[in-house]
């Protein structure tokens, strides 16, 4: 059984673009364009992956770096055929090829599949689309017998050619081998002056090749990107499709135009999501979880029946069973929250742990904290955990009362079932079970007044 070998065109400037960014780097639902197609590529299992970048080439590598790929340079964008040809040498003459493109993100495996099985009966395999406005794309020619002989380019094609409603979507696969030779013999006179990888079509059909066409699920998985109202269309429609999958595992969602995942979703039963929510990165929900509007998720677990309150941003962090989270209220990587764990409006919380049962419900900042079960912050609080050129913890053990507006200066641990005064500011340890106050005394000053406006 043959090989497989993806290579992924995306070397185009993107002119239309307006912008210092190569094209394939400009992002749709968080990503680079080309991270999207490499995705799917890879969904196929291939025994190679080559890119052929071109404008910008050293940001495209420098972005995706971590790419398994082989990395393929075209100093010059004389075609598709062109193109093409830089990536053949490290691609075996047994393999089959799949030609895919940087700038069409939204095609999906199944339909790659069909063009890829075609291949390995030695056909063409030729993804195509049937389109009411079929201007720009090249038309498929067929025979009297509905064979396919040819595909002409929308600016080489005649009138009648012209109302031709099949397209060709660019994506193809075929042996290796044969590709090769016909790619040495691509002639590049034709309005563009380019090689077009199209015109080995003809050269097959020659040579009694058949040609075999595939039709994808949907017209927007052919969709392509050349200027920033195609990239926002595209947006909207990836949006849709994970708001739909959303709903289908059991979300509910107030208004799945108003939700954006950029990243992967896993979510529980029960789950309800408000308006403007934005999921990044891997996001991971229990069961009867509800999540407030306005709010952010980024690399985040939240445990079954908790409950994120409106404008909220969790960052990197783990969050308990049956927690209150907000509103107003920031998370920040390195916290973890264990279960029935209150934070609440104007709350930060950053690097730190909370046990079980411990509340901080009002305007208050715990950064770099260890903070036991059953716990209360008053309001105000601060954990003073920089000296200006390092961070310190501060502990707070299990039971102990933080009054409000108070300074913990770390590091400083605060012992089981402390109480500390309000407006206290704490940099020794505090004893546990007992009442720790830091104050100045309060005075009243006679005669004073105060000053008034000249």
């Amino acid at each position: 059984m043959s090989s497989l070998h993806v290579v992924i065109l995306a070397a185009g400037q993107g002119k239309r673009m307006h912008s210092d960014l190569p094209k394939v780097l400009h992002r749709l639902a968080g990503r680079p364009l080309l991270a999207h197609v490499l995705d799917t590529a890879k969904a196929l299992n291939p025994a190679g992956l080559h890119v052929v970048y071109g404008h910008g080439g050293e940001q495209v590598r420098a972005q995706l770096e971590r790419e398994s790929v082989t990395w393929v340079a075209q100093p010059e964008q004389l075609g598709t055929g062109h193109a093409l040809t830089q990536a053949m040498p490290g691609v075996p003459d047994e393999a089959i090829v799949l030609v895919l493109y940087a700038d069409v993100p939204l095609v999906r495996a199944s339909a790659l599949e069909a063009v890829k099985a075609s291949a390995s009966a030695g056909k063409i395999g030729l993804l195509t689309a049937a389109v009411d406005a079929p201007d720009g794309y090249g038309r498929i020619l067929r025979d009297g017998g509905g064979q396919v002989v040819g595909i002409v380019e929308h600016g080489d094609a005649s009138p009648k050619q012209r109302a031709i409603r099949e397209i060709n979507t660019g994506i193809m696969a075929l042996s290796a081998k044969r590709l090769r030779i016909w790619l040495e013999r691509l002639r590049n006179d034709n309005r563009q002056g380019e090689y077009y990888l199209t015109d080995i079509i003809a050269r097959a059909v020659e040579e009694g090749i058949e040609i075999e066409t595939a039709f994808p699920d949907s017209l927007e998985d052919i969709l392509g990107v050349n200027d920033r109202i195609e990239l926002a269309r595209l947006e909207r429609i990836y949006q849709h499709r994970q708001a739909e999958s959303l709903m289908r595992a059991g979300v509910s969602l107030s208004d799945p135009a108003r939700l954006d995942v950029r990243g992967r979703v896993a979510a529980g039963r029960d789950v309800s999501i408000d308006v403007n929510v934005i999921m990044e990165g891997e996001v991971r929900i229990g069961d009867r979880v509800s999540i407030g509007p306005n709010c952010v998720l980024k690399d985040v677990e939240i445990g079954n029946d908790s409950e994120v309150f409106p404008y909220c941003i969790l960052d990197s962090a783990l969050v308990g069973a049956e927690c209150r989270i907000g509103p107003y209220a920031r998370i920040r990587p390195g916290t973890a929250l264990a279960d029935s764990v209150h934070i609440g409006n104007f709350v930060e919380v950053k690097a730190s742990t909370i046990g079980a049962g411990s509340k901080a419900n009002h305007l208050t900042y715990i950064g770099d904290a260890d903070i036991g079960a059953n716990v209360n912050v008053g309001a105000g609080t601060i954990t003073c955990n920089y000296d200006g050129a390092s961070k310190h913890r501060t502990v707070i053990g299990d039971g102990a009362f933080i009054g409000s507006g108070v300074e913990l200066v770390a590091p400083i641990t605060v012992h089981p079932g402390a109480t500390i005064g309000a407006g206290s500011t704490i940099s020794k340890d505090a004893p546990a079970d007992k009442l720790t106050v830091s104050r100045g005394s309060q005075q009243t000053v006679k005669g004073w007044k105060r000053p008034k406006k000249s």
